[in-house]
């Protein structure tokens, strides 16, 4: 056994609704990792119209791990969606010419929260949101619906608006293990023959593969 081929953009025979995503982006400030599938019925191809106001002068990156799952309906916004917050009016006057122009935002008058980094095994439900700049930890679980407005420790599930940590999934030992492990980093023959390991909640018999 070998596993499936990282580069099918569909990987699921005859099923159209997965894709690995990391075959069909175009955008070089959106990087994924092997086996990081959305699931979509209706455009699983167009992931990237899920990805808001990310603009190339912006620069920032969408930095999205190994082994995640992405449901149908995640957003992502990115930094190109803020607006100048220290003067009386935060409307962007600037874009839309005609003199209004002068008053474009200096480097660094813009709020920017640098990229937005989504680790290795992350599970994000339905419809879930995820604000600028956020990075969300190995291993963990975003609910669906949930607007994602900071930091995803590793293996916590969050969950709401805004997102909070409503338990995790191992105690603090157990996720430092799982942590230095980091099994996504390991060849895919090694996957393949510890799967039962990986799929179980035995972290010494993962430990000892």
């Amino acid at each position: 056994m070998h596993g499936p081929n990282p580069q099918e953009k569909h990987p699921m025979p005859g099923f159209k609704q997965v894709c690995y995503l990391k075959n069909v982006i175009k955008n070089p400030n959106i990087i994924v990792g092997d086996y990081t599938y959305y699931d979509d019925p209706e455009q699983t191809e167009n992931f990237e119209d899920s990805v808001l106001y990310h603009f190339p002068f912006v620069g920032d990156k969408l930095i999205i791990g190994k082994f995640c799952a992405i449901a149908r309906g995640v957003q992502f916004i990115m930094n190109g969606a803020n607006h100048k917050m220290s003067g009386i009016s935060t409307y962007p006057f600037q874009i839309f010419g005609g003199g209004w122009e002068a008053v474009t935002p200096a480097a660094g008058e813009l709020p920017f929260k640098g990229d937005t980094v989504i680790e290795n095994d992350v599970w994000i439900g339905y419809d879930a949101l995820v604000m600028p700049g956020v990075r969300i930890g190995n291993g963990a679980i975003v609910s669906s619906r949930s607007v994602v407005v900071s930091d995803v420790p590793p293996y916590a599930i969050v969950g709401g608006n805004p997102a909070r940590v409503l338990k995790y999934r191992f105690d603090e030992t157990e996720i430092a293990r799982l942590q230095e492990l980091a099994w996504w980093d390991w060849s895919v023959e090694k996957i393949t023959e510890n799967l039962k390991n990986i799929v179980s909640n035995d972290i010494q018999a993962l430990a000892q593969s």
